[in-house]
Order: C-alpha cells, then sequence, then structure tokens
C-alpha cells in the first residue's frame, strides 16, 4: 500500500503543486474570481490520481478486489500526501515571493463588495472579517491548516466516488462469474 500511496499521492501533489505555481505566476491576468475557478479545476484533475491508485491498488495488491472501507483508506492517504504538497508549496511561494497576497486579497474582497453596491454595514463587517484573515495568515501555522483545508472537500468526494466505483469484494465477483459463464 505504501508504494501505491506514494506514487499516486506525489503524482497528484505535483499537479496540483504546478498548477497553484502557473495560476500565481499569472495571477494579474487571471484575476481572483477566476483564480478561484482555476485552482478547484487543478485539484480536480490532480485527485482523479487518486482514482488511479485506488485501482492500482485493486488490481496490484487486492488481487482484483476491494472493499469500499479499504479503498477509502487508500484514497484519503494519496490525497492527505497530495494536499502536504500543495501545503509545502504553497508555504514556499506566499512567504518568498507573495508575501503580500493576502492583503491583495484583502483589497479585492472589500472592492468586489463596494462594487456589488453592498451596504456600509456590510463592508465593514467584511472590512472585519478580511482584517482577521490578514492576521490569521501571518501565523505559518494557521496559515498551513486553512491551506490544508481548501482541497479537503474536492479530495473527499473524489475518495469516495472512487471507493465506491472501484469496490469489489470476490463473493459479488464470484456471482457475476457465475452468471456470465451460464450466459455462455
Amino acid at each position: 500500500m505504501k508504494k501505491t500511496v506514494l506514487t499516486f499521492g506525489l503524482i497528484a501533489g505535483a499537479i496540483v503543486s504546478l498548477f497553484m505555481v502557473l495560476a500565481l505566476a499569472f495571477k494579474d491576468a487571471i484575476g481572483f474570481d477566476r483564480g478561484e475557478i482555476v485552482g478547484y479545476t487543478s485539484m480536480v484533475v490532480a485527485f482523479l490520481f487518486i482514482y488511479f491508485g485506488v485501482r492500482a491498488y485493486r488490481d496490484n495488491v487486492g488481487g482484483g478486489t476491494v472493499s469500499f472501507g479499504r479503498g477509502v483508506a487508500v484514497g484519503s492517504l494519496i490525497a492527505v500526501l497530495a494536499s502536504l504538497c500543495y501545503v509545502a508549496t504553497w508555504e514556499v511561494i506566499y512567504y518568498n515571493f507573495t508575501p503580500d497576497y493576502i492583503e491583495k486579497y484583502r483589497e479585492h474582497a472589500i472592492s468586489k463588495a463596494r462594487a456589488d453596491g453592498e451596504s456600509a454595514a456590510a463592508i465593514a463587517e467584511k472590512t472585519a472579517k478580511m482584517d482577521r484573515l490578514v492576521e490569521l495568515y501571518k501565523n505559518p501555522v494557521l496559515n498551513a491548516a486553512f491551506t490544508f483545508l481548501e482541497p479537503l472537500p474536492v479530495a473527499a468526494i473524489v475518495v469516495l466516488v472512487s471507493a465506491g466505483v472501484l469496490s469489489r469484494r470476490k463473493n459479488s465477483d464470484e456471482g457475476v462469474r457465475a452468471l456470465e459463464s451460464q450466459r455462455a
């Protein structure tokens, strides 16, 4: 299981990290709003390797079968490893190349609230929330924790779908084979 998790986790991590680097390199052209779309799309693409990892585990280690629980375990480990690569990449980029990213995001969010015609009270509330976020991001541990949480919803969906689609039990396979042999 270790080899499967390491292989597919590092591939997924490299893909999501590469997309992050590319998106941040072109962040001015992409913009914050489209940046979220690009970011989450890249997570879906990278996390497709969870499916391939669970399938490889099923075919190579499980002898063609894997339970739903084991599929979730393998997929979750791949997702955690890929997410750790994502966090490591973000920490390096954030602290070394774009330390003003969160301040720029703060300004964008407040400007967007103004452009959307939100009330003064709503803008003041948004400003207070964003100021708090800027303060929280100064703490490297919280910064890493927030970054780790970003891909988890996408990863959880892909893990559950992959485990559900790929789970096979020996008994059900034998029953299917028996039906197929009767038809032939």
